[in-house]
Parts: C-alpha cells; structure tokens; sequence
C-alpha cells in the first residue's frame, strides 16, 4: 500500500514539468489527481509554454498506474475556475486532501522588460497561489480530516536573485511574498490539522528553465549565471527530486511539519 492511498490531490500546473512529476509521484504512492493547467501563452512569456497535449499526456501518465485523474484547463488568475475545478474533481474523486500551488511563470529575459511582465507574474505566481488555496481549503476542512498543502517558492523567495527587469523582479517579490502566505495560513489553517509550508527548488530540468530564452538570458548576464549556480557539483536537479520532498511533507512521514520552509536546492543557499 503507498503511502497515500486514498488520498486526492489537487495540483495547478500540472500539465508538465514540476507539476506533472508530482502528480505521477503521488499517483505512484496511491492518491488520486485533480488536475489544472492554463495550457495556453501568456504574451509576457518568451518560452513556449504547455499545451493540452501536455496535460493529456500528464492524463495517461497517471492513469497508467491506475490512478483516476480529473484534469481541465483552469487560469489560476482566476478563483472561480479553480473552485470549479475542484467542485468538478470532488464530484469524480469524493474529496480533497492536498494541495499543490505549483503553477508558475518566469518571464526573464526577452519580453521581460515591460510592467506587464511585474504584473503577469505577480498574479499568476502570487495570487494565483492564494486561488489555489482558496479554492480547495472549504471543502478539505469541511471533511474534517485535515490535510497537507505544499506552495512550491524558489530559492529566489529566500535570496535576492532574477535580475534587475520587472519580469525577473516581479518573480523574485511573488515567490518570497509565497514564503509570506504559507507562514499566514500555516498559522490559520493549524486549528483544522491542515499543514502548510513551501518548497524552494534551485535549477529544474523542465522546459520552464530549459529552453532557448532562458539560455540567451542567461549568457547575456554572467552574474546571474553565477547567482545561480549550484553548490554541489550539479547544474539542475531533477523534478522527481522536487516531487520526493513534496511526497514527504504531504505524507505522514512529514505529519507534524508545518510553517517550514524546505530548500531543495543542491546547496545554493549555503554559498
């Protein structure tokens, strides 16, 4: 038996990279997904974002391990489709017991230079996160049998990197204002035994950091090359790796962690 068997799992931007990694992790432990992603283009965005053939393949990866999985496309900007999601996804799975703030933009580089991007990225990458939230917490404190929410920072929400555009600042202020709303809800949402800490992953290996612009953005300004590079003699780390440390703090491996804020980060905020 896996270690959430029985469990539903409620998962923005799940259509590729992180979010696909943790919902295939968590359906290999047992749990049930429910599934959102905007899966279109965002002007302020350079690199190519995910598509519906993504969130179907996301679809087929867990439904190959015989999990059921409620996927739709859902703009976390906006609370009414997540609550709908989640009313959709309850309906089909019967409950919610984890959450996943994962969905997130990093507009740096080209198409970053103007206020839209600031604007972008704060409502998709910090509010958003408060949707997510929102949407899911009536329903799992009206089950009444806790649970755990995980929003997935950065290690630019613990140290001041992304540089000097409004995109690479706007996503350095959201993910350090992420810190700042899992600490308000950890606090919050203690009475109902639900849990809440963040995630701050250094370098992924998905398309949001692999890719052409990120690359150009990248070789144009050294010091943020250098900013962020790893302590431990890696260039990125892997997904899954996120995705273990997540299956941690929402399994009861991790049942009395809450309020914590957990670098997964190859020793980057040590340097």
């Amino acid at each position: 038996m896996g270690k959430l068997e029985g469990k539903v799992a409620f998962i923005t931007g799940a259509a590729r990279g992180q979010g696909r990694s943790h919902a295939v992790r968590l359906a290999q432990e047992g749990a049930d997904i429910i599934a959102v992603d905007l899966c279109a283009q965002i002007d302020s965005v350079a690199y190519p974002m995910a598509t519906p053939d993504d969130l179907a393949e996301t679809v087929r990866q867990v439904e190959a391990l015989d999990r059921r999985i409620v996927a739709s496309q859902a703009d976390v900007r906006s609370l009414e489709a997540l609550q709908g999601a989640v009313r959709d996804g309850v309906a089909q799975l019967g409950r919610v017991d984890i959450v996943l703030a994962n969905a997130g933009i990093a507009p740096m580089g080209e198409g970053s230079e103007t206020p839209q991007a600031w604007q972008d990225v704060l409502d998709i990458n910090l509010t958003g996160v408060w949707n997510t939230v929102h949407a899911a917490v009536p329903t799992m404190v009206e089950q009444g049998d806790g649970g755990a929410i995980v929003l997935t920072s950065s290690t630019a929400g613990l140290k001041g990197i992304g540089g000097d555009s409004p995109g690479g600042e706007g996503y350095t202020a959201a993910k350090h204002g992420v810190v700042g709303l899992m600490r308000t809800f950890a606090n919050t949402l203690a009475k109902h035994r639900i849990r809440v800490n963040t995630v701050h992953p250094t370098g992924v290996n998905t398309p949001m950091v692999v890719n052409a612009v990120m690359e150009k953005f990248l070789a144009e300004d050294p010091s943020i090359a250098n900013a962020i590079s790893n302590l431990l003699p890696v260039d990125m780390i892997e997904a899954v790796d996120i995705s273990n440390a997540i299956l941690f703090l929402v399994s009861d491996d991790g049942r009395y962690v809450t309020g914590t804020t957990l670098p997964v980060d190859a020793g980057i905020l040590a340097k």
